[in-house]
């Protein structure tokens, strides 16, 4: 990954999109994020979401989206795509995040909040028709990733919580 001169950190609920080459950094626990990316336009977006659904039973109007919530990130994703001339289902996905932080191995994960956001954030991008290419989900311990919006490629630092480090691209190591 070449480095960038125009570097984002995001912290939880906040979201990015970039028309020109940026390294999106972020760190995770049980909170997701989604990169979106086109492959042609090579422009893209992350968020960094902490909890699946917005509270309330009405959906929020365009300046009360928050991007602490799954739904609301997914709106934002198509506002932005839209700003640019193109669809959600244009872009390639990639989930990364959902990690358990308060179990040890062993325990049921089921309901943890990392695996309520995890499920959330795949079952939105599938609902748009979003090819996910890459879920780094779960498990164990944070993760601090990079997005590279010129090239899609975001780059994975897993340690568990027994500290034990793992780097890959794209997940794969």
């Amino acid at each position: 990954m070449q480095h960038s001169n125009n570097k984002v950190f995001l912290h939880p609920g906040e979201f990015c999109f970039s028309e020109k080459q940026s390294h999106i950094h972020t760190l995770l626990g049980s909170c997701i994020s989604i990169t979106l990316w086109h492959p042609k336009l090579l422009i893209g977006g992350m968020c960094h979401f902490t909890l699946p659904k917005h509270p309330g039973a009405k959906r929020p109007t365009a300046k009360e989206m928050d991007g602490r919530y799954a739904d609301d990130v997914i709106e934002m994703f198509r506002q932005e795509t839209a700003k640019h001339g193109t669809k959600l289902t244009e872009y390639q996905a990639k989930i990364f995040g959902g990690g358990n932080m308060m179990k040890s191995k062993g325990q049921n994960t089921e309901d943890s909040i990392g695996t309520k956001n995890a499920t959330a954030a795949m079952m939105l991008l599938m609902n748009e028709n979003v090819d996910i290419l890459v879920a780094h989900v779960g498990e164990f311990g944070h993760r601090r990733i990079v997005f590279d919006t010129n090239s899609g490629n975001v780059w994975v630092r897993h340690v568990d919580n027994d500290g034990t480090r793992r780097e890959s691209i794209n997940g794969k190591v």
